[in-house]
């Protein structure tokens, strides 16, 4: 069991070499936040892609167009509530004046 345990161990520093996995609550989500954040925007890359492909592949189909315009809509009105979201915790952090807010953001 404890071979087991060390290439579990191995495997987890490898993958997320600053993720700590012990620690109270605020220490998961700040460590976990600039992964969520990161990975939010390889989604929006990947959607702006998927719905720029769809609207050259759209061949003037009135159809295809409108859903690759909605896509490319959503994905926009995404980036801003993301980064909306992150600002405007920024902000409370600094107004607030609570120190586990700006430490997760750093």
């Amino acid at each position: 069991m404890s071979a087991l345990s060390l290439n579990l161990d191995t495997i987890r520093d490898t993958a997320l070499p600053n993720f700590k996995f012990k620690g109270s609550f605020t220490d998961i989500i700040k460590n976990l936040l600039p992964y969520i954040f990161s990975i939010a925007g390889i989604i929006l890359l990947l959607y702006l892609i998927l719905g720029g492909l769809q609207l050259m592949f759209a061949k003037g189909d009135p159809k295809a167009v409108q859903a690759a315009w909605s896509k490319i809509t959503n994905a926009v009105i995404g980036f801003v509530i993301i980064f909306t979201a992150y600002w405007i915790t920024q902000l409370m952090a600094n107004v607030l004046n609570i120190q586990i807010m700006k430490d997760i953001f750093k």
